[in-house]
């Protein structure tokens, strides 16, 4: 990246920005799963500002996201939504920005949540940003339509098999099934797939999604055969490319503390933003 580059300052309304689009996207894939599942499958229920989301059994959207940038949610609040999660059997999982209004850890530590995990929020401006770079020869980076849908899950499911294993390992681990399904509702959620080809041969995917000028970067996946070559770089690249041009501002990555995708991020000029805790509470706690 240039020297002169200027690094990104969140501040709380900036976080509080990018919560909302978080919250949007839970949303929009909880609401899709829903579509899929049936009348009653779930629930979708805004709380203070943020939203509590079951989605479906197992999934990667049962959780809390976005408190702390509206006002503190009430006890009343709070417990009902504890028990709408437990009622389905699952703990409820709130993951809270470090730069949310501080009364809400007092809150939910007193209501008996433990941490358990947590991730970084990185990002960057794109504001005038210069197109980016062309891949290296042989990958070439395009939109992924519905036509090679089953072949591009097929590609970043196996990748997710053989995950990043620098930094913090993960709090949760999904079942393919569980995955797939989640990846099969993305679509319905308004993210736009990516694929790379390397010698013609699809070898990687990702995803991505714009809200209010906030552009969320996920999915990131290289098969194993094809990882070293640039491919993860280019996708990126080609991702920043699209953000702009459709107008965003800021474009928005998720990563595990101290991990390669971290690093990856960093190198690319994205900056750590802040961090968020996941706590969670168990059913009967």
């Amino acid at each position: 990246m240039p020297s002169d580059r200027e690094s990104l300052f969140c501040n709380t309304a900036l976080a509080g920005r990018i919560e909302l689009a978080e919250v949007d996207l839970i949303s929009a894939h909880s609401r899709a799963a829903h579509r899929r599942r049936g009348k009653g499958a779930g629930f979708l229920v805004s709380i203070a500002g943020g939203v509590a989301s079951f989605a479906d059994d197992g999934s990667p959207y049962n959780k809390v996201a976005g408190l702390g940038f509206a006002g503190v949610p009430g006890e009343d609040e709070l417990g009902a939504i504890e028990r709408a999660f437990a009622d389905r059997g699952a703990v409820t999982q709130i993951e809270l920005s470090h730069l949310a209004d501080p009364e809400l850890g007092i809150l939910l530590t007193r209501r008996g949540y433990r941490l358990e995990s947590f991730e970084n929020v990185l990002g960057r401006s794109i504001v005038g940003s210069p197109q980016m770079p062309p891949p290296p020869p042989g990958i070439a980076v395009r939109r992924s339509g519905d036509e090679e849908f089953e072949a591009w899950l097929r590609v970043v499911a196996d990748a997710a098999a053989d995950p990043d294993t620098e930094g913090v390992p993960m709090h949760e681990d999904f079942p393919m099934e569980i995955y797939e399904l989640a990846q099969r509702d993305s679509f319905g959620a308004g993210v736009q797939r990516y694929a790379a080809l390397r010698n013609g041969t699809l070898a990687g995917g990702a995803e991505l999604r714009m809200t209010d000028g906030i552009a969320q970067f996920a999915g990131a996946a290289t098969a194993l055969q094809h990882r070293r070559h640039g491919i993860q770089t280019a996708l990126l690249n080609a991702r920043l490319d699209a953000a702009a041009a459709a107008g965003c501002d800021i474009a928005v990555i998720v990563t595990q503390p101290g991990s390669k995708s971290q690093q990856n991020s960093q190198r690319r000029g994205f900056d750590l933003l802040y961090t968020r805790a996941v706590l969670v509470k168990h059913p009967n706690q």
